[in-house]
């Protein structure tokens, strides 16, 4: 072959190659506008925002205003209980190498991964580890009168809610306090990097490293050593039930330990916050509980730091918590299922199978026909009713999921925001500081507050 022959032979190739390119060029497009067009054919019979049927880019800019729960409620108000934005919102978090118990889509592995532990995170068993929950109080008490009481300084009390939470969940998991009270910080970076966790799209689990450290220091221990431990914790659990079956796989302890950290302090403290800031925003509410904390008390019924089974006979407490765990989820955008073969018929509405829908828990939690009238309105006596209709309205509040997906800490939850308010009642009068009192809400799956700033004086 001549030089001749190369030469129209390379041009050969690209002419091909560059028909190719044209013929990608087009087809590109044109393959993401059947697509377009198949998402909005198939959804183009519920009511909702027409853009939202024909691209994620929508629902993905919500998400980034930090508003997305409150353009959900609008949404569900506008629209009905059944919009169209549902199509393909399922973020991009499959957490690394490490298994998530919560965002796994694989039921089976999902059911393996909670069905060892969940007796661990019954309330009979959280109530082992009140005594170590009652000193880690103490603890923060002492150092919020060492820093604040009586000094008209006023203090972020979500921040130090959070130290307090992070401090007892080091202790009921590791059998030690990680130090946030003690340095008055945020130690070890554990709340920061909660909230990256949360506010990424497709995040890297930072706490990893953490929990894994931990477990190694476990395991280092003589056999002395772990008996000499304080108390049985849930690191002890984990390993405990590892050790019965030898086809749990490795990884589930790191993964039960970060779930503990990673799911239990930042959404705890979120809604032990909104209990308190909704009382200081309404303090005919905020006096009525006060009245039943101090009568409870004056009788014998309540300790100084009040205890599960003392907080469980407050009716005023239950509906004031009752009340924030609908207003304020920790967690406000859409939890998601897929519609499974057969489609599903909703208020009349036929949805086509592998749809994904979901339900904002901050937009369900405001639907008059469940919570009856006035349900933006801080309310508890709306819970001050008869025991079915209470239940009827428990059972849809949707703050810490449903069904075999509920999260196994929420009795933990309970457990520790019972204890608080009524103990921080007895201990201290508490006034709002910022300007106009109220704080302002981000949501990055978290619902996170700014500006809880509060004045402290000790009652004492």
């Amino acid at each position: 072959m001549n030089t001749m022959q190369f030469t129209h032979l390379g041009w050969a190739f690209e002419g091909q190659a560059c028909r190719l390119g044209i013929l990608a060029t087009l087809l590109v497009p044109l393959g993401i506008t059947l697509n377009l067009a198949r998402s909005w054919l198939r959804l183009r019979h519920i009511p909702g925002p027409r853009a939202a049927a024909l691209t994620n880019l929508v629902r993905r800019f919500w998400v980034t205003t930090g508003d997305a729960h409150q353009i959900h409620t609008d949404l569900h108000r506008k629209y009905g209980t059944v919009s169209e934005f549902y199509d393909s919102i399922m973020p991009r978090i499959k957490g690394g190498k490490l298994p998530d118990i919560f965002a796994t889509r694989d039921e089976d592995i999902h059911r393996r991964m909670r069905k060892p532990v969940a007796r661990s995170f019954s309330v009979t068993n959280l109530t082992m580890f009140e005594p170590v929950m009652t000193s880690t109080m103490e603890h923060f008490f002492s150092r919020l009168d060492e820093l604040f009481a009586n000094k008209e300084t006023d203090f972020d009390l979500f921040q130090w809610i959070q130290f307090f939470m992070v401090d007892v969940l080091g202790q009921v998991t590791f059998s030690r306090e990680l130090g946030c009270l003690k340095k008055g910080e945020d130690a070890d970076g554990i709340i920061a990097n909660i909230w990256a966790y949360f506010r990424q799209v497709a995040p890297k689990n930072p706490l990893a490293e953490f929990c894994f450290a931990r477990i190694m220091e476990r395991m280092s221990l003589s056999e002395d050593e772990k008996a000499n431990l304080r108390q049985t914790d849930f690191l002890s659990c984990f390993l405990k039930e590892k050790a019965k079956d030898n086809t749990i796989p490795h990884l589930f302890v790191p993964t039960w330990v970060n779930s503990n950290i990673v799911a239990g302090a930042d959404t705890t403290s979120i809604l032990a916050s909104a209990v308190i800031y909704h009382l200081l925003k309404n303090p005919p509410s905020f006096a009525k509980l006060k009245d039943e904390v101090a009568v409870a008390a004056a009788q014998g019924r309540l300790s100084r730091y009040t205890t599960w089974k003392e907080a469980k006979e407050l009716p005023y407490l239950d509906a004031c918590i009752k009340e924030a765990t609908r207003m304020h989820p920790p967690f406000a955008l859409p939890f998601e299922r897929v519609v499974p073969e057969g489609g599903l018929r909703i208020d009349g509405h036929y949805i086509p199978s592998g749809t994904r829908v979901g339900i904002n828990p901050w937009a369900m939690h405001r639907e008059a026909s469940m919570f009856g009238a006035n349900p933006d309105v801080w309310r508890p006596k709306r819970w001050l009713c008869s025991e079915t209709k209470k239940q009827e309205m428990y059972n849809s509040l949707l703050t810490f999921g449903a069904g075999h997906r509920s999260c196994l800490g929420r009795h933990l939850a309970y457990f520790e925001i019972y204890k608080l308010i009524p103990s921080l009642c007895q201990q201290y009068d508490i006034e709002l500081v910022s300007p106009v009192g109220d704080w302002t809400v981000e949501n990055k799956w978290l619902t996170k507050p700014s500006g809880f700033r509060v004045k402290i004086t000790s009652r004492s």
